[in-house]
């Protein structure tokens, strides 16, 4: 199994460093010790697919589907829609992306039916209960839990490769996620484990569905997906920057100030988010522009939350795939469901050093072609930006 040593000893060194933060000896601990024992373990489980799984030397990749764009644009909506279609669609679940192995998560789904038989579901009512008390707080800003679809690259976690580090600790300039695309070595390394951890996913799966991915980050990977998978198809979600990128600042900055950093600490690295804002538009649509043959969706989220049903069926023609009476069903069953939410996570370009000419100068031409209100226009104001991702029931 990959792990990225680079990246490791990179955060390692950082820690050391911070003599003064209260969170230094834990994280230390935690990196010196349980990273350490946690990837032998992960290590083995992997090597021991191949070993119980045969299938797996032959399991093949066909046609995936990967959903980017900004975060806070749509992505969790898409992905969660889409995924309804069971039959057609393999993806994460929140928990299998912290098992990295098929073995694992064979042996852990086992432990789910012994639980569901013997114990009538006494083990999974404690871990329901932690779910809704670690997720729940937070859920009018991102619905999640351990049973709903996820962002691919936190399946990655065990390689070392994972923006938690960046949520936990501002450490954007020492630790890259983004920007794969600029890092040939890199590159090839992570691509080809995130291949084996999807062909263990679809094997999980059944082995003959479509993997469907979602990840913000990965805005920055379009390029390597497509080399990866050279007959991937692309959904890109676009949402008006004056929505998206404050609540993405701000969400971040939450997530630092929960572990105690100040504003002094965290100021560099909010300014690299910033800057990795403006390249979540610009890399996909320049990506794609220099790959003509690779199949996309470019989805405005104001068509998605105004009529789901009808963007999605375009979506699908798109990428060359026909909408079944089944899910057919759900997404007119749901429709309204998904124009009624709203959150109450609330943001303003007030809250940062934001301001409409800024993002008009450096996204002028989707601002052209897209036709967001710009600084002539109304101000969204605070609160305007809403993501109405739901769990499809």
């Amino acid at each position: 199994m990959y792990f990225d040593v680079d990246y490791y000893l990179r955060l390692l060194r950082h820690v050391w460093g911070l003599k003064e933060w209260p969170g230094r000896r834990r994280l230390l601990l935690r990196l010196l010790f349980v990273t350490p024992l946690a990837t032998l373990f992960h290590t083995l489980c992997f090597l021991l697919d191949y070993v119980f799984f045969p299938r797996l030397w032959t399991q093949r990749v066909v046609a995936p589907v990967f959903i980017v764009g900004h975060a806070r644009s749509g992505t969790t909506l898409m992905h969660r829609l889409l995924s309804a279609d069971g039959e057609r669609f393999s993806y994460f679940l929140y928990w299998e992306t912290l098992f990295p192995s098929l073995l694992q998560k064979r042996v852990i789904r086992w432990l789910g039916t012994v639980d569901t038989r013997l114990l009538n579901g006494a083990l999974f009512r404690r871990i329901k209960a932690w779910d809704d008390k670690t997720f729940g707080p937070f859920r009018h800003i991102h619905n999640m839990s351990l049973w709903t679809s996820e962002e691919d690259q936190f399946a990655m976690r065990a390689a070392f490769v994972t923006q938690q580090w960046s949520t936990d600790l501002p450490v954007m300039d020492v630790l890259d996620l983004f920007h794969l695309d600029q890092m040939p070595v890199k590159r090839k390394r992570w691509m080809h484990h995130y291949k084996e951890l999807v062909k263990r996913q679809l094997l999980l799966n059944g082995g003959e569905r479509t993997h469907l991915s979602k990840n913000p980050v990965m805005s920055g990977w379009v390029g390597s997906i497509v080399e990866t998978f050279p007959d991937a198809r692309i959904v890109v979600m676009l949402r008006d920057p004056a929505e998206c990128v404050p609540s993405l600042l701000k969400l971040v900055e939450i997530s630092w100030k929960s572990k105690g950093w100040r504003q002094e600490d965290y100021a560099h690295s909010l300014a690299l988010l910033l800057e990795t804002s403006f390249e979540s538009f610009e890399n996909p649509a320049q990506q794609l522009a220099a790959r003509s043959n690779t199949p996309r969706a470019i989805v405005d989220y104001r068509e998605l939350t105004r009529q789901p049903q009808e963007t999605v069926h375009a979506v699908y023609a798109a990428l060359g795939m026909t909408v079944s009476p089944q899910f057919d069903d759900f997404l007119r069953a749901n429709a309204e469901r998904e124009k009624s939410h709203h959150s109450k996570f609330e943001y303003s370009l007030g809250d940062y050093a934001l301001s409409h000419e800024l993002l008009e100068q450096r996204l002028a031409d989707f601002y052209l072609r897209y036709g967001w209100p710009g600084h002539s226009g109304a101000d969204p104001g605070p609160g305007a930006g809403t993501e109405t991702a739901r769990a499809p029931a």
